[in-house]
């Protein structure tokens, strides 16, 4: 399983990779493997504003229907728009192509409550 040292990550484990003020954010290799082949993603709106551990989007699976936390407050300035016809990218690169939102933060400290990847690890570990 994959946990890129760059990204930050959420126990609801979404995955959060930081580029100056804006958030990109996706679900981690964890969470995909979990929840099986992804069959629907619901984005959120570009321009709502997100609080931090509040719902922002859905995966559905084979499995079931999950909301995604948004790691961390923002404006939602982009979305993936590829996941509406090919929303098994979440499964096949969910690190790179099967990104979900993009958000410009609106206090960045609160990336501080968020998992380096070994401490990510740790807690998969646990689990």
């Amino acid at each position: 399983m994959s946990i890129p040292a760059e990204l930050k990550y959420t126990k609801e484990h979404e995955w959060l990779k930081l580029d100056g003020d804006v958030a990109m954010i996706g679900l981690t290799d964890h969470a995909q493997d979990a929840l099986g082949d992804i069959v629907f993603v619901e984005v959120p709106e570009t321009g709502r504003q997100v609080q931090a551990a509040e719902p922002f989007a859905v995966v559905e699976s084979v499995k079931a229907v999950s909301d995604v936390y948004a790691p961390a407050g923002g404006e939602v300035i982009e979305v993936n728009a590829g996941l509406e016809t090919v929303p098994e990218l979440v499964n096949s690169d969910p690190y790179g192509e099967g990104w979900l939102a993009k958000i410009k933060l609106s206090d960045p400290s609160q990336l501080d409550a968020l998992m380096d990847a070994e401490a990510y690890a740790e807690y998969l570990n646990e689990a």
